[in-house]
């Protein structure tokens, strides 16, 4: 399945370029696990946006495909979002009208309203003509864009190592991944899986969103290069329960042990 998606530079969505799209029930059937995605945006409404756009005008700028799709925790209406995989940029706009032409084919049913779908579902010429205007140089991967604390707030002391190899560090790495990170935290929320602490309960707007993400797979059970699922390989915990799984470096606890641990203490 092919479709375009509309990001515009206002938005009430909690997108995230290249990571997360959320979109309402009604585009379900639309934007499927698999689906080849071209982004888009409409023709720009407030100057002030122009240094994170590729163009002015009606263009495409980026590619992906969606890869899981779940129900928005946040949303009171029955919205979803999908996960975006495979993410790459253009470096020029294609612009969506050429030569007087446009590229998406308009159903003769939707000719006045057309342009006003946030999700447009596309035939494979539509998506191939409209990539037919990149090149191979013109497709760039992109790394999305994070402040430090999303990066970098989980620190060394959250690390543990593979008994009998201490040059295997935990997976930090997929812990401190940004966009592992945003997705994990839109898929299982920002509560504490352990003893369900929420930062946001306890210190308001300041903690509202703030937890750590923890790998649950030992580093000795993941290949040297390892597709992480946030569904299913990654764990929101508190800095407190986060430090304990990896109090012992030797020994690293799962998150089921460490409830035993709280619950006999408690």
């Amino acid at each position: 399945m092919y479709a375009v998606i509309v990001e515009n530079d206002v938005s009430q969505w909690d997108d995230d370029t290249g990571v997360l799209y959320h979109f309402p029930k009604r585009y379900l059937k639309y934007l499927e696990p698999g689906t080849q995605v071209i982004y888009y945006k409409g023709r720009i409404k407030d100057k002030g946006y122009q240094v994170s756009r590729l163009s002015n005008e009606p263009h495409y700028f980026g590619i992906g495909t969606i890869g899981k799709v779940f129900p928005d925790r946040n949303s009171t209406k029955s919205d979803y979002f999908g996960t975006i995989d495979s993410f790459e940029t253009f470096s020029k706009p294609i612009l969506a009208k050429i030569d007087g032409k446009y590229l998406e084919s308009i159903p003769s049913n939707l000719i006045s309203n057309y342009w006003r779908n946030g999700v447009r579902p596309i035939s494979k010429e539509n998506y191939d003509l409209i990539l037919g205007h990149l090149s191979k140089d013109d497709l760039q991967t992109a790394k999305p864009r994070y402040g430090v604390e999303e990066s970098s707030d989980q620190s060394n002391m959250f690390e543990s190592f593979h008994e009998g190899n201490f040059n295997k560090k935990y997976v930090t790495t997929y812990e401190r991944n940004p966009k592992l990170r945003r997705q994990a935290i839109a898929i299982h929320g920002a509560i504490c899986s352990a003893c369900g602490f929420d930062y946001g309960k306890v210190y308001g707007s300041i903690g509202e969103g703030y937890i750590h993400i923890h790998h649950k797979v030992p580093v000795s059970q993941l290949g040297i290069s390892t597709l992480v699922d946030p569904e299913k390989d990654l764990v929101p915990l508190c800095a407190n329960c986060h430090a304990m799984v990896h109090r012992k470096k030797e020994q690293t606890l799962s998150v089921e042990e460490l409830k035993v641990l709280l619950d006999s203490n408690s």
